[in-house]
């Protein structure tokens, strides 16, 4: 599955607590009518863990200058997502109050329909409840080969 490139994005959840973040690959369009995407996280790490007890998230699709922030949210023991942030213009999302990259290619909120275990994965499906406004341009960002590169 290296060979097949693949889009790169931020997946957060804010948990009342604290905000968690992850990058993720597995990340795509199921359905347009009703809107509904899927995203596969890790099933013993925390990501899926939060996700399923909040049920809600929001996804920033990343732009190629923004390769350095995703291998921030992908390093093992990160820290907080607001820490990882830290620097970078974002916001909150209305929905989800997750943290939304505003340099972000796109973005979405999602509210999960569906949780189904796969292997040493978690696959959620979830309706989109909306679309936050960002302002990235520019060529996509996607991971190839076991590393990040550029389209577009």
């Amino acid at each position: 599955m290296a060979t097949l490139a693949t889009g790169v994005a931020v997946v957060t959840v804010a948990d009342g607590r604290d905000d968690v973040g992850a990058t993720v690959s597995a990340f795509s369009s199921v359905s347009v009518d009703p809107p509904v995407v899927s995203v596969s996280v890790s099933s013993d790490g925390y990501m899926a863990e939060v996700m399923e007890e909040v049920g809600a998230f929001a996804v920033s699709v990343l732009g190629a200058g923004q390769r350095a922030l995703a291998g921030r949210f992908s390093a093992e023991g990160r820290p907080s997502a607001r820490l990882l942030v830290s620097g970078q213009p974002h916001h909150r999302g209305e929905r989800t109050r997750a943290i939304v990259l505003d340099d972000a290619l796109a973005a979405l909120e999602c509210s999960v329909r569906q949780r189904v275990e796969v292997g040493d994965h978690v696959v959620f499906f979830a309706d989109v409840t909306g679309f936050p406004e960002v302002r990235g341009t520019g060529p996509s960002l996607v991971r190839w080969s076991g590393r990040y590169h550029s389209v577009g």
